[in-house]
């Protein structure tokens, strides 16, 4: 390694953190031709968090992007000696799920038909073959099991020793116990970071410190939601019918990882309930060290393990490995820039996925440093995806070991978490608790789910425990009038002489409508794909309010802020909370704005909006509907939300939460941003080109322009599944003619329709797809829909078929 005497004075960007995400970090760095990049290690390589690492790489993720991270690990890791002589320590021997109870076999098949869709190779094994593939295993209440060939397992600190080799023949410099004591920022720009061995001046940063990746950020005034726990794994001595190198044996109903390790056991855990730990109590000299062991909290994993390992009562202890481990509020990792600080780059909070996904990460991460965007969509490790209330120590510490704990707890659809809850209210928050709202948090806020069950609900895979409720909400919006709450639907004003010009720069559509419409639009990147999708209103010849997803606020401010340009006069704020907004959608809706003095709303037309006074609190009202009925969105002061609510309530409406609504919308095929859109996206496949003005020199209006006259490789469509008792989620493989031709992006039971209904980005085919008749894989079982390229559901054609 390089000596700290030889610190430059500048690179390009500075790496801190030297485990797995560092100098995988580093190394792609080097290979795309940054030469002149440096990585600063307070200890040594791999002395955090990487050295102790299970390090088992699984390919299967919840999406494809992440799983082609992963994949991409599989190659690099492989690949790696061959390049620079170092050893990965690399083993392909697989990986075994079991299942011992009917909703987990569901839950690995559902896993199973995923990587079909992700085209890895993944099979179902019945239970003496499973046995035969690990003969210690006591299976007397294994069900089912799903066998996958292409995962292994690697060496940690071999695995950095190659990375490293291969980065330094590239021209990149690595300098061990060299800690950072502070990021120098100006005018929120990365300029350079200050070491125990002097300064260096640089256009970016990269942190990937772990667990300390949170201090790390707070140098530049920024606060990231990472926060450690202790995670166990168990070593044995040697055991008698253990020889050579066996699959990892995954019994998530028992929270367990099983390998072998050195002709002995190694049986790892993410129990039920995890264990935080203060960083400041680890302190920064931990290197290459343990916590303590705690055989108390190991002891009911050691009890499951027995069970399935009965050889392990006999076995011989090496020793009881105690690792802090990093994790995040909703267990995926940060991959990104900041949005307050151009420069800052985040690759920490693995989630005990950090081997598995490094090389790819790492891949990503300096693809993001180099090119300003990832290779591909990752707004799941978008480290602008969490609100403030997240980064909270108290938030963080209820949180983490509970998402430890979900680490191998059955996903079941529409699943909440517990810990860390009521961190924000809508304005109406009580109205809705005394409505028995049952709520789900997004984004931080509480928001209504569906009303009138008290109970917790019980998770499956059928028919969900709110059917009837969610069902009668429905019935209401269609027949009668429903108020839903979008208030925490982000709220930006983008205001000044130059807001017109600016918006008809970042938006596609034509903003230079006049006052009073409302307009549907999307921002785009430079590749064509989406970056939010949005509302806007044009209040004032020099205003307007855009209307973006819950989860997009801060990542939509910061794009929009990031392409300001310095001689344009606007201002960007954020109005999230001054304002609540209530969706009133049904065809009573217009006899309640008559009885409540608002007759004039019935007026507007499509996508026109207006100011107008309900129940003596004055609203923006705007004739639109994201749940295919009609009515208004209307906008409140949010100290006025309860009048408001009391007075459409006194004239018959009634409370519906977003379940009501998401079926609503996918019968309508309205899409949603992280569902059916995302960065790779276009509007072409998405069929909104019809919200694409042309005459506008919009960001990715050149790569689009090729696209107008060509058929879309891929479409947005809507499915009819003909069984009532399919329950499809999304993210499903869509079948023609037993070859999957897409993937299903949204689904719910269409009430309207009778029937459940997907919204699938599939394939364009050579004949027509209006009618085209597919089935959708619902773990393991193929279920006949038919195919309709327009909405399953319309208020004025009603059912499309």
């Amino acid at each position: 390694m390089n000596s700290n005497k030889n610190l430059p004075t500048h690179a390009s960007v500075v790496v801190i953190g030297g485990g797995v995400m560092g100098c995988s970090t580093l190394y792609h760095l080097a290979k795309s031709g940054v030469s002149d990049a440096i990585l600063l290690e307070r200890n040594e390589l791999t002395s955090g968090t990487t050295w102790h690492s299970a390090a088992q790489v699984r390919a299967l993720r919840s999406s494809k992007n992440l799983t082609d991270l992963v994949r991409y690990s599989v190659s690099l890791y492989s690949s790696l000696e061959e390049e620079t002589g170092q050893s990965t320590g690399w083993i392909n021997k697989g990986s075994l799920s079991i299942a011992t109870n009917p909703d987990r076999l569901t839950f690995i098949k559902r896993q199973e038909s995923l990587a079909h869709l992700y085209d890895i190779e993944a099979t179902s094994i019945s239970v003496g073959e499973a046995r035969e593939r690990w003969p210690l295993m006591n299976t007397d209440d294994v069900i089912g099991a799903v066998w996958s060939p292409g995962d292994g397992r690697v060496g940690p600190s071999d695995l950095c020793a190659a990375l490293v080799k291969g980065a330094k023949s590239k021209g990149a410099k690595i300098f061990e116990h060299t800690g950072v004591t502070g990021i120098k920022t100006r005018g929120n720009r990365i300029v350079g970071v200050e070491t125990s061995a002097g300064e260096v001046s640089c256009d970016a940063i990269a942190i990937c410190t772990g667990l300390w990746s949170r201090e790390n950020a707070a140098m530049t005034g920024v606060d990231i939601p990472v926060w450690p726990c202790e995670h166990f794994y168990l070593l044995t001595n040697p055991v008698e019918g253990v020889s050579g190198n066996l699959p990892t044996l995954s019994d998530h109903d028992s929270h367990l990882y099983i390998r072998d390790d050195s002709g002995g056991l190694l049986v790892g855990c993410f129990e039920p309930m995890g264990k935080a730990i203060d960083p400041d109590r680890i302190g920064h000299d931990f290197a290459f060290q343990l916590l303590p062991e705690d055989w108390d909290h190991f002891e009911p994993m050691l009890n499951n393990a027995m069970h399935r390992l009965p050889c392990l009562e006999q076995a011989e202890v090496r020793m009881l490995l105690n690792g802090p481990e990093s994790f995040t509020p909703d267990g995926s990792f940060l991959l990104g820039e900041s949005a307050e600080t151009r420069g800052l780059f985040l690759g920490c909070g693995m989630n005990s996925v950090g081997v598995a996904t490094g090389g790819g990460a790492g891949m990503a991460l300096a693809h993001c440093i180099t090119h300003g965007h990832t290779p591909t969509d990752l707004h799941e490790a978008d480290p602008k995806r969490f609100p403030a209330c997240f980064s909270s120590v108290e938030a963080l510490t209820a949180r983490v070991p509970e998402i430890l704990g979900k680490h191998y707890a059955i996903s079941y659809p529409s699943m909440q978490l517990q810990s860390a809850r009521d961190l924000r209210k809508t304005p109406l928050h009580q109205q809705w608790l005394e409505h028995q709202a049952h709520f789900g948090q997004f984004y931080g806020w509480e928001r209504p789910l569906y009303f009138g069950k008290e109970s917790e609900p019980d998770l499956s895979f059928g028919r969900p425990d709110w059917f009837d409720q969610v069902g009668a909400e429905v019935e209401i919006a269609h027949n009668h009038a429903a108020i839903f709450d979008q208030s925490t639907f982000g709220k930006i004003c983008v205001e000044g002489r130059d807001a017109e010009s600016f918006l008809n720069r970042i938006c596609a559509n034509n903003m230079a409508r006049p006052t009073g419409c409302a307009i549907y639009t999307a921002m785009l990147n430079t590749r064509g794909g989406f970056e939010s999708d949005l509302t806007v209103l044009r209040l004032k010849p020099d205003c307007y309010r855009l209307y973006v997803g819950t989860s997009a606020i801060k990542r939509d401010i910061a794009w929009l802020k990031r392409h300001l340009n310095a001689n344009e006069q606007v201002n960007i704020r954020d109005e999230t909370e001054d304002y609540a907004v209530l969706g009133l959608m049904g065809p009573n809706s217009t006899n309640i704005a008559e009885q409540l003095g608002a007759a004039g709303l019935n007026e507007l037309c499509y996508f026109q909006h207006a100011s107008a006074e309900i129940g003596g609190v004055p609203v923006e009202a705007v004739r639109l509907s994201y749940v295919g009925e009609a009515g208004w969105e209307l906008t409140c002061a949010a100290n006025h939300a309860g009048v408001l609510f009391n007075a459409l309530s006194d004239a018959g409406a009634k409370p519906a939460g977003i379940f009501a609504q998401s079926s609503m919308r996918i019968e309508k095929q309205f899409l949603a941003y992280g569902h059916d859109l995302d960065t790779d996206t276009n509007p072409f496949q998405a069929g909104l080109d019809f919200a694409i003005s042309w005459d506008s020199d919009f960001i990715g209006k050149q790569v689009l322009l090729p696209l107008r006259d060509q058929k879309p490789e891929s479409q947005m469509v809507s499915i009819i599944l003909e069984d009532s008792d399919a329950w499809p989620l999304g993210n499903e493989p869509v079948y023609y003619r037993s070859q999957i031709i897409g993937k299903t992006t949204s689904a719910a039971f269409g009430y309207r329709v009778g029937k459940p209904v997907a919204i699938a980005l599939v394939q364009t085919q050579e004949i027509s797809l209006q009618q085209l008749s597919v089935e959708i894989d619902i773990a393991g079982t193929h279920y006949t829909g038919t195919i309709t390229t327009k909405a399953a559901f319309d208020p004025d054609g009603k059912r499309m078929r």
